[in-house]
């Protein structure tokens, strides 16, 4: 009975329990695709909550059953791009006792780095931000990809190949 338009249909009525099930179905993706995206464990964690918060919300705005999955990650995406812009505004906050100087520097230089990967991830288009992160942050292939956003694999390669030439080329 439990099939997954089932429980969207039960869930769009406002039931919780069945949202719940929902839920525990892509808990794992979305905290494996929110950390390897924000590369905080809390960060991570209150991205998930939030998108979860948001789905349960917006749930009756969804149309077809099938797209769950896509739908809840692009929320999700949306709370990760927004994190990230707050890295990229905030200045980088280091501990006072790094110790010696070559800890501090490189520590500076990691900064540094993140921040640089962060604002080429920045100037992607959202739907490229979405493809890079999935398949190199979250390990999905790009048929898993394709599944998701409803793209074919290869498109999916190609957008993922010029984004990350465009990374390179901001970052070089």
């Amino acid at each position: 009975m439990n099939t997954t338009t089932e429980l969207i249909r039960l869930a769009q009525g406002g039931d919780a329990h069945a949202f719940s099930r929902l839920y525990e179905s892509v808990y794992t993706d979305l905290y494996r695709f929110a950390l390897y995206t924000l590369r905080h464990a809390q960060d991570a964690e209150d991205a998930v909550s939030e998108t979860v918060l948001d789905a349960f919300s917006e749930i009756r705005t969804l149309r077809e059953a099938s797209a769950f999955k896509s739908w809840i990650f692009r929320i999700l995406t949306a709370k990760c791009n927004r994190r990230i812009r707050q890295y990229t505004t905030a200045p980088a906050q280091l501990d006072e006792d790094l110790g010696d100087q070559n800890q501090k520097q490189e520590t500076m230089e990691s900064v540094c780095q993140q921040t640089d990967i962060q604002r080429a991830l920045g100037v992607l288009s959202r739907e490229d931000r979405l493809i890079i992160s999935m398949g190199i942050f979250a390990g999905y292939s790009s048929q898993e990809i394709g599944e998701q956003l409803r793209m074919n694999p290869n498109t999916v390669r190609s957008r993922q190949s010029r984004a990350l030439k465009r990374m390179e080329e901001l970052l070089v």
